[in-house]
This record gives C-alpha cells, structure tokens and sequence, in this order.
C-alpha cells in the first residue's frame, strides 16, 4: 500500500465517522446526550454492583470455609471419642476374659480338691 493509499483509507474512516455521527444526530437529535448519561449511570450502576456481589461471594466463601473447617473439627473430636470408647472397651473385655492357661490349671486344682 502507498502513503497515497494509506491517507484515502484515513479519509475515508474519518469521513464514515463524521456520517455516523451525523446519523446519529439525525436519529436521536438532542436526546443523545441524555441517552450517553443513562448509559453511562447503567455501566456505573453495574460496576457498583459487580464489586457488591464479589464483596458478597467472598463473604460466603469465607464463611463455608469457616464451616467446614468447624465441622472437620467435630468429626475429628467425634473419631476420637469413638477411639478411645472402643479402646476402653476392647480393655474392658481382656479385663474379663480368663486365660485358658490359668483355666485349665484351676480345673487340675479343682480335679485335685476333689479326689482328696
């Protein structure tokens, strides 16, 4: 492309900008300004919004993580009660059980007791 080539395309833009506006002009006359303001309160109104629902979401976010890490508190405590109850109960029943050994030791005792 020519430098002669690149100023017609740069013309020509410009001079399709200017009809554009022109249009525009004719189209929307002295409301256009009105309707840029309320376009522009929109984008405002939006962005202000976006950030509160980020804001919210973070809060949330925060607040299930703090649940969760409550509630993995719990379970873990909970496991460790179970643990600690079957332990004392798997004691409890070595507590009860009798040795065969010692068992079969008292029979011979009793065995002997009463053929004396």
């Amino acid at each position: 492309m020519t430098k002669n080539d690149t100023d017609k395309d740069l013309v020509t833009t410009v001079g399709a900008d200017s009809k554009i506006e022109a249009i525009k002009n004719l189209i929307f006359g002295e409301n256009i300004q009105e309707y840029n303001h309320e376009f522009n309160t929109l984008k405002t109104e939006i962005a202000q919004k976006k950030e509160e629902l980020l804001e919210y979401v973070d809060d949330a976010r925060k607040e299930i993580m703090t649940a969760v890490d409550n509630l993995n508190t719990d379970v873990n405590i909970r496991i460790s009660d179970l643990e600690q109850a079957l332990n004392d109960k798997a004691q409890d029943l070595d507590d009860r059980k009798i040795n065969r050994d010692s068992l079969g030791e008292m029979f011979i005792q009793l065995g002997k007791n009463i053929k004396s």
